[in-house]
């Protein structure tokens, strides 16, 4: 964010905050509505949108459903379908959490996990292997970076929900079933410049589950690395300054 900011942006943080059982109704289509669009509204000229992982898939249903002069989506999955067998084996996951997180009214971040986990165990059993020998320096940086991803706040129950059974396992959007405060949420209908940064070494949004905007821009870097990776200043930051200086 200071990054982008010192590159002349006015940036503004959206932080969804700490859910608490009582918010257990709110949707991801309800952050859309109650929250985002309506924090959109608050500019004096409708905003630029840059979002990523789920956060690029619901600035996409923001740009569509709202006033927006463009929208970048990073690592942001759409054709869930593009996820092939682990679908299934998350949806069993699902099944087996869902009783706890309803009495419960939140999606502990420990059950996002172990789907992440489930994408690719092999892969995740030899990062912790690789952690053993790693120097000191990479180490830190390692523990560091667990630390971010294990630390999130929960989902809402409906969020959780909706994430689970009808964007993962129903593709709503990638099947153009997804509606968004009332209106069906294809990308094609996209009237802003939007652009959509794809991560090919990306294991936890795979490439396959691409939007398939016209505009594209291929990465090499994982799913966290293309953010915060050596390279990604290269790859993304710079790439997307470049491209926000071609909207008005």
């Amino acid at each position: 964010m200071r990054w982008i900011a010192e590159q002349g942006f006015h940036a503004w943080l959206l932080d969804w905050g700490e859910p608490t059982p009582g918010d257990g109704d709110l949707s991801i289509n309800g952050h859309i509505e109650r929250v985002l669009i309506p924090a959109m509204q608050q500019f004096d000229e409708p905003p630029v949108l840059v979002g990523y992982c789920l956060g690029g898939t619901m600035s996409i249903a923001a740009a569509i459903a709202g006033d927006c002069a463009g929208v970048a989506a990073i690592a942001a999955p759409w054709h869930f379908r593009g996820y092939g067998e682990a679908r299934d084996d998350i949806g069993s996951l699902w099944e087996a959490a869902r009783p706890g997180c309803e009495q419960l009214g939140l999606v502990p971040m420990e059950v996002l996990q172990t789907g992440f986990w489930r994408l690719d165990p092999a892969r995740t059993v030899a990062k912790f292997e690789s952690f053993a020998t790693m120097a000191p320096e990479a180490a830190a940086m390692f523990i560091a970076m667990e630390d971010w991803a294990n630390s999130g706040a929960p989902l809402t129950y409906a969020a959780g929900t909706e994430l689970f059974e009808q964007l993962l396992l129903a593709d709503a959007p990638g099947s153009r079933a997804w509606r968004v405060a009332g209106r069906l949420i294809d990308p094609a209908d996209l009237t802003c410049p939007a652009v959509e940064f794809v991560s090919l070494g990306d294991r936890i949004v795979p490439a396959a589950t691409a939007i398939g905007l016209p505009d594209r821009r291929d990465l090499g870097a994982g799913h966290v690395g293309m953010v915060v990776g050596s390279r990604a200043k290269e790859q993304l930051w710079e790439p997307l300054r470049d491209w926000l200086a071609t909207i008005p």
